[in-house]
């Protein structure tokens, strides 16, 4: 069973210059990240007849957009059937979902699915300080959380600190996450953070909002990537074997706001769950897996989530970092995640997921010839994940 029927699948993957402060344009990177997954796919820009962003043109203060839908179809001089940019979708891998209904309806034959970020030189501007949410007006959850100063660390911090509280996890487990991530971001070339870590230097980092230092959160950065998105039967001749989208999970059934719920009651569980029910593969099938780690936390979300764990063992599963290791059981996060190689969001989760899928990892790839993978971005209220297959 395959919720597309087996008709969307990756073709290509394309990654602009990534740096700390480029001081680039968002629609500069975006059209060289955009190029290099058309050409990557064996296709040219004519072929393209869709695309699709987070989050659209609408949200590109404080570097959080990067290129909207438009612009980049005029740029490039793109005729497309379908298009949109969405903000409110799932985990932010919500266009690269809507590219999979596309194509699997035929509405179109290569969807173009990209995300851009400037959130690197948009904090050097305000003088190295936070730099979005700086202009958005509270509203829903937020109107309880935003004239308080309450930001998106101190919010994930309190389902940290309970998962601590109900099933021992510690911040050396966090650690583990953290000093992997660093492991795998020095075998990246891409990766702006590369140099050793140590969990002494984990540890006495600064706090930034309990139990989460410094070396908890991920690292704004300047950036494109985009991946192609095709109809199974028009995949021909292309460079790579394609990637079939196995399933993927995008539901939201708990409430819409934080600290309402269960910790096993959020939308990475949510999606989590509806992506098992639509494949026979099972968590023991999977070979490799990129997951969200916008905070450390979130890693351990999603393990908990998609069943990889015992729920509540995610600690255990942690401990000592043999699992996760790309030599362990789960190879995780592999190219460096958001911790050490930046914030790309989960286009750089999905686009690492396609890295070893088709073996283009270098040194950080992953031994034993890898043809499962899952890509899981967002967490809390926000959440999606995919399930990829090389046949």
């Amino acid at each position: 069973m395959n919720l597309f029927d087996g008709k969307a699948v990756l073709t290509g993957i394309g990654q602009s210059d990534i740096g700390r402060y480029l001081g680039r344009s968002g629609l500069s990177l975006t059209a060289e990240a955009a190029l290099a997954a058309i050409a990557d796919a064996g296709l040219t820009p004519d072929d393209i007849d869709g695309l699709a962003t987070f989050p659209g043109s609408d949200n590109t203060d404080a570097g959080y957009g990067g290129a909207g839908a438009g612009e980049v179809i005029d740029a490039l001089g793109l005729n497309v059937n379908w298009y949109k940019g969405e903000a409110e979708t799932s985990g932010q891998l919500g266009p690269v979902m809507s590219a999979c209904m596309a194509v699997a309806t035929g509405t179109a034959r290569h969807v173009l699915c990209f995300r851009t970020v400037t959130e690197g030189s948009a904090q050097r501007a305000k003088g190295n300080r936070a730099a979005v949410f700086g202009k958005t007006k509270a509203r829903h959850w937020s109107e309880w959380c935003m004239p308080y100063g309450a930001r998106p660390p101190n919010l994930m911090a309190l389902y940290a600190q309970r998962y601590m509280h109900d099933h021992g996890l510690k911040r050396e487990h966090l650690g583990q996450i953290a000093l992997n991530n660093r492991r795998n971001a020095s075998l990246n070339p891409k990766a702006v953070f590369r140099q050793p870590l140590t969990m002494e230097q984990y540890l006495s980092a600064r706090m930034v909002s309990s139990p989460f230092g410094l070396l908890d959160c991920d690292v704004p950065i300047d950036g494109s990537t985009a991946v192609i998105v095709s109809r199974r039967e028009a995949a021909r001749g292309i460079h790579h074997p394609p990637l079939v989208v196995e399933s993927v999970g995008s539901a939201l059934k708990s409430r819409y706001a934080y600290g309402q719920g269960a910790l096993d009651e959020t939308a990475c569980y949510d999606s989590a769950k509806m992506m098992w029910q639509h494949t026979e593969l099972r968590p023991k099938d999977v070979d490799v897996a990129q997951l969200y780690d916008g905070f450390s936390f979130l890693t351990v979300e999603w393990l908990d989530a998609l069943g990889f764990c015992e729920h509540g063992k995610a600690g255990e599963f942690l401990e000592g970092g043999e699992r996760i290791a790309l030599e362990g059981e789960l190879p995780l996060t592999t190219h460096g995640g958001q911790l050490s190689a930046g914030r790309l969001h989960g286009f750089g989760h999905l686009h690492e997921a396609c890295v070893q899928l088709w073996g283009l990892g270098g040194e950080r790839q992953v031994m034993g010839d890898p043809r499962i993978s899952v890509a899981a971005a967002g967490g809390g209220i926000f959440g999606g994940c995919m399930l990829l297959s090389r046949p």
